[in-house]
């Protein structure tokens, strides 16, 4: 080798460990130099190192001899980073035989499968049949004992349904739909709708938009547009909409008609939930509500058709059952579209539920969302069936 490669070779008076003269004589224990050694060329040449006895795996590393620790260099001017390990190294380790630092891992013992997780309903459903059942006895006591008070029944929870839908566009947008004027229409929207029939309705209608209008200026100008079109659009969406249930209710036998309307989109939602429970696999509309599946779509027109045909054969007068089936087909598609139109707005605010005045439903509105877009529906089809009166 050169001396480019390992450097300059040893003087004189150098330490023990190496081959060759010294001042001091042979270097003991070295092996006798030969004819290599004595050459002038041997003086560009380094000698190799003795090769000390290597202690036990595990033992002490220095031995009784002062013999270089086989984990360190074996030239003075070497680093360890300067060259890879040798045959003669050992691993490292640390005193007491330790084990080495980067053993090879063991494979993982198999784990158990993890127990089949039960489908949970997402709410809490003792408060939920609990709250249902409470209701519809308010509501049925008011139907069938004086038509206004049900009428009334409809204006508050038309004005409570406002009041959730302002509040949350209000802290979800920045939206700040008048409440007051839409309270106020909203509220005589339903007795117009019940007193004067649509005429009336839609009248109402248009005087809470102009009130919404002319409330709204009072305020400063910024975010004036959204504020009067989201103000028209919840004027529409809960007050109107509800007074096509008081126009039900005119009709001689119009408690029942209110009744087979409430049946019809109660049965459908729990046809939904059931069948889309047990066996849904394929989502309806994934983006705007994942836990809707065509199969419980499919379990809410088959059990809304049943449910169509038995109240318009044993409760509408002059009713027949294949009638029935038809509007029973129209409420589950009317039902699953409102509560579709409720999800969406919902992920638009970024919010689960619009409000918790019902314990296991949410707020009046999540009551609401399926009834709303039936309600003219169902009255225009009875109109067509069995007519107005």
């Amino acid at each position: 080798m050169n001396d480019s490669s390992w450097g300059a070779p040893p003087q004189a008076g150098s330490q023990a460990g190496y081959w060759g003269p010294t001042d001091q004589g042979p270097v003991q224990g070295a092996a006798p130099a030969g004819p290599a050694y004595d050459a002038p060329e041997a003086q560009h040449t380094r000698p190799m190192p003795i090769v000390p006895d290597v202690p036990a795996y595990g033992g002490d590393q220095d031995d009784d001899r002062g013999a270089a620790r086989p984990s360190g260099p074996l030239f003075r001017d070497e680093t360890p980073q300067d060259r890879s390990p040798g045959p003669y190294d050992m691993p490292q380790t640390s005193p007491h035989g330790a084990a080495p630092q980067n053993p090879e891992p063991m494979p993982d013992a198999p784990q158990p499968a993890p127990a089949p997780q039960k489908k949970s309903a997402g709410r809490d459903l003792s408060a939920a049949i609990g709250v249902g059942v409470g209701l519809g006895v308010v509501i049925v006591a008011s139907l069938f004992v004086v038509k206004a008070v049900f009428v009334g029944v409809i204006a508050v929870a038309v004005v409570v349904g406002l009041w959730e839908l302002t509040s949350r566009l209000q802290e979800r947008k920045d939206i700040k739909a008048p409440l007051v004027p839409l309270a106020l229409g909203g509220a005589a929207m339903v007795v117009s709708g019940y007193v004067r029939g649509a005429e009336g309705a839609w009248v109402a209608m248009a005087l809470t938009a102009l009130a919404t209008l002319v409330w709204r200026m009072t305020e400063p100008p910024e975010g004036y547009l959204k504020d009067v079109t989201a103000g028209v659009f919840a004027a529409f969406y809960v007050p109107f909409l509800a007074t096509f249930v008081a126009m039900m209710l005119t009709a001689d036998d119009g408690p029942w008609r209110v009744l087979t309307f409430l049946l019809l989109t109660v049965v459908s939602d729990t046809g939904a939930y059931a069948v889309g429970w047990r066996f849904g696999k394929h989502k309806l509309a994934p983006r705007i509500s994942p836990g809707k599946t065509r199969e419980g779509l499919l379990g809410a027109v088959l059990f809304a058709m049943a449910a169509g045909a038995l109240c318009m054969q044993f409760l509408i007068d002059d009713g027949s059952w294949w009638q029935g089936l038809l509007l029973g087909l129209a409420v589950a598609a009317s039902a699953t579209l409102g509560d579709l139109g409720e999800s969406m707005i919902k992920r638009d605010l970024g919010i689960k539920d619009m409000g918790t005045l019902l314990p296991g439903h949410g707020g009046i509105m999540d009551r609401l969302d399926s009834l709303l877009p039936t309600a003219p529906v169902v009255w225009l089809l009875m109109v067509i069936f069995v007519g107005s009166s």
